[in-house]
């Protein structure tokens, strides 16, 4: 059967180095004997690697294309290729709500969203690896202080420990991305409750990031007005990049009662 033709509509790069997609296949072993779901396998250059591991692996693919190269290649996957979008999938019906490492090529355009949903299913993944652009890497391992510490950073943190492991260049795929990629490994850590509001916890991070080069002052009045009597504190005089995760639920329950429901 011929390759499949890597549509731009889809953010579709197929990587063709297998040492690579070895070594990223190999990052799933930091969480051991529990299945694996693979999102967007493409021509299988991942999945190759990822069926050696003896354990369920199953993946998600919306192009029919690809899903059709991978029947033809990979006889072992039948009953376990998934045709849908990962974004609209229950998570909880994809191993019969049995916990499950998360990892993939991840597309570009998609890829903080398939970090959000992952959040909101961190109980089922305890564990997610896989290859998205740098820039997105960097962000979402800084730490408070660095100028790529942000929104995805907090959120992130909150709930796993975040792992740069390596970093690949453009020219092993097809066709080349115009920027570079990197390997990432995810593993929840102990914290079970935030111990504040999460719902508000988010729009704390996303509010005060919304505007980062102002000071908390500035940059939470939309969350809890211009005469909130907490703005005199002096924790308000600090950026929201200098803040830890502690420091984020400690501004969440601090503003609690003070946040304006009708924004």
């Amino acid at each position: 059967m011929r390759q499949v033709r890597p549509k731009k509509s889809l953010g579709q790069h197929f990587l063709i180095d297998l040492g690579i997609a070895q070594d990223i296949a190999d990052t799933v072993d930091a969480c051991t004997s529990i299945p694996v779901l693979e999102v967007g396998p493409g021509m299988g250059v991942l999945t190759q690697f990822l069926q050696r591991k003896d354990r369920l692996l199953k993946v998600v693919e919306l192009d029919r294309e690809s899903i059709a190269y991978l029947c033809a290649n990979f006889p072992t996957l039948e009953g376990n290729i998934i045709e849908g979008d990962f974004l609209k999938l229950d998570l909880r019906q994809v191993f019969e709500g049995k916990p499950f490492v998360l990892t993939g090529n991840y597309p570009y355009n998609i890829s903080s969203q398939i970090f959000f949903k992952m959040l909101d299913n961190k109980d089922l993944i305890p564990c997610c690896t896989g290859m998205i652009q740098k820039e997105v890497a960097e962000r979402m391992a800084a730490g408070p202080g660095s100028k790529t510490y942000g929104i995805l950073s907090v959120l992130m943190q909150a709930w796993y420990k975040v792992e740069y492991l390596f970093t690949v260049h453009e020219h092993v795929f097809n066709p080349p991305p115009k920027v570079k990629s990197a390997v990432i490994r995810m593993t929840r850590n102990d914290t079970h409750e935030l111990g504040c509001d999460e719902v508000l916890f988010k729009r704390v991070v996303k509010t005060t990031f919304n505007q980062r080069r102002k000071t908390l002052r500035n940059s939470i009045k939309p969350l809890i007005g211009p005469d909130c009597p907490l703005l005199s504190d002096e924790l308000f005089n600090r950026r929201p990049e200098q803040l830890s995760v502690a420091e984020f639920v400690d501004l969440t329950n601090r503003v609690k009662d003070y946040v304006n429901l009708e924004n």
